[in-house]
């Protein structure tokens, strides 16, 4: 029987009684079964939320040393049980990459314990020479956030330490494809010192995460997700006032290659960009923008170079590129995109899908899909929704015709991440320039951030860079003190300061 994982609220692991339950599953062998876990309804999310508010004045109250100190011991923790936590994220969301995402928690956790000790407001210069001015900044008060799976343990950290630091209180649902991730950084931060109330976790689904979106006693929302739901999100937020919403809502990666590129670089680009993590990354490339000079010598070599790779369970091959899609609905998605582009007479390159493989059994795996446009084709669907699976299309611009590759990278609805391979300096700057993204790459893949870089896009893609650095804007109110040290009022703008 599948161990039971409560939430923890108010500083104590708890079930909510009478509450549905669900499994959490290795996508790669779905036989295995990590733990059981309770949908959080809405009264129990309440509870956390009360918790959170009850909490908030004496977090707030705690020095920022101090409150950082928490998420140094954090840190220690992570550092100290990283070999088991890379196995963790792997085992539950099947990625090969677990130990990246647990480094990135960690330097993100780094980041926020640094926050502590660095100034946190700005002093100004006053026009009237007995006044001084500061920027002092405020926690904004009991923040949700709420994560995705492909990243199950680095997201959260993104979305809720910086807000700790910054004396915020936080109720964190993961996703419920991967809640024993969340679970264990619940449990590393009660074995930190995390005070009663200041960090809450509840299980649950879509239900779940709608009922801590709309308590009324929340006044922050860090997202990252899917449009739909992020829309969601911003449009009822945008109802009360005293609420915000920074969310992170997928993206549409665009990789143009020139005639000036480096093509071995080129391919290696091409590939990270689209199959990493099995084309689960929202920066994931699904577009690749191509000279059509170059074509007959980049695609042959693409398609060799994405032949080769190996899929599998990385905790039985650690040699494996990519593991498998996180679930059977995410598999129906991809592969219903596939057969668009086979109804719609392209031309197909690489014909993946479904696998079938005898070592494939077990999980939900799926083999790379590649075709290419004649010509470039706005209206083409799997050129401009979010397919989240190893779907890439190769679409060929005019030779040396710049200004429409930009114009095909940018007529997407979403700007989150964009590359471009070129050893022309031009050619380069008119692309960081003019390209529609919030993640900007030079001879580089779409993906690979770093956490002190803000992490966010433009349109469809987000409204906020829910990471580090600006996060911090997000979680905080700047507030504007003037201190007068004259015995007489003097105005500014050379304003009267006697009452009339």
């Amino acid at each position: 029987m599948a161990e039971f994982f409560k939430n923890y609220v108010a500083g104590e692991f708890h079930s909510p009684p009478g509450a549905e339950r669900f499994f959490s599953v290795n996508p790669a062998r779905t036989s295995d079964v990590l733990g059981e876990f309770a949908i959080t309804p809405a009264e129990e999310v309440s509870r956390a939320v009360e918790a959170a508010r009850q909490a908030f004045p004496a977090w707030k109250a705690v020095s920022r040393p101090l409150r950082a100190e928490v998420i140094d011991r954090f840190v220690q923790l992570c550092k100290k049980n990283q070999e088991e936590l890379a196995k963790l994220v792997t085992r539950e969301c099947g990625k090969p990459e677990g130990m990246a995402d647990v480094i990135e928690g960690i330097h993100m956790s780094q980041v926020a314990a640094a926050f502590g000790r660095l100034p946190y407001g700005e002093v100004i210069g006053s026009e009237i020479a007995s006044k001084d001015a500061f920027l002092l900044r405020r926690p904004v008060g009991v923040i949700a956030a709420i994560s995705p799976w492909n990243f199950p343990f680095a997201i959260p950290l993104w979305l809720f330490q910086i807000a700790m630091v910054e004396g915020n209180t936080i109720v964190f649902k993961p996703s419920e494809d991967t809640p024993l991730c969340g679970q264990r950084i619940a449990g590393m931060l009660h074995e930190a010192g995390v005070p009663p109330g200041v960090f809450n976790l509840v299980h649950g689904d879509g239900a779940t995460g709608k009922a801590l979106v709309e308590h009324e006693d929340i006044n922050a929302v860090c997202f990252t997700g899917s449009y739909e739901v992020g829309r969601l999100i911003r449009m009822h937020c945008a109802a009360h006032p005293h609420k915000r919403a920074a969310t992170e809502c997928g993206g549409k990666s665009g990789l143009i290659i020139t005639k000036h590129a480096n093509l071995e670089l080129a391919v290696n680009a091409a590939v990270l960009g689209c199959f990493r993590t099995a084309g689960q990354r929202c920066v994931s490339t699904s577009r690749l923008i191509v000279d059509e000079s170059i074509l007959p010598k980049f695609v042959p070599a693409f398609i060799e170079r994405t032949k080769q790779i190996r899929i599998g369970d990385a905790l039985r091959d650690p040699n494996v590129f990519c593991g498998p899609q996180i679930n059977r609905e995410a598999v129906e998605k991809v592969e219903r995109y596939n057969q668009m582009v086979r109804d719609s007479g392209r031309k197909v390159l690489l014909n993946g899908g479904p696998s079938a493989a005898p070592e494939h059994r077990e999980g939900h795996f799926m083999s790379p899909f590649v075709y290419q446009m004649d010509q470039y084709d706005s209206s083409f669907r799997p050129l401009q929704e979010e397919i989240f699976g190893m779907n890439a299309g190769i679409i060929p611009y005019p030779e040396g015709d710049f200004e429409e590759a930009l114009r095909i990278h940018n007529d997407t609805e979403y700007g989150l991440a964009g590359a471009i391979i070129t050893d022309d300096m031009r050619e380069a700057r008119e692309f960081k320039e003019r390209a529609e993204v919030g993640l900007m790459y030079i001879n580089l893949p779409t993906i690979g951030a770093e956490v002190h870089l803000p992490f966010g896009g433009l349109k469809r893609s987000g409204n906020g860079h829910p990471s580090a650095i600006t996060l911090r804007e997000f979680v905080t109110d700047k507030v504007a003190l003037t201190h007068n040290f004259s015995s007489s009022i003097q105005l500014a703008q050379g304003l009267s300061a006697k009452v009339q």
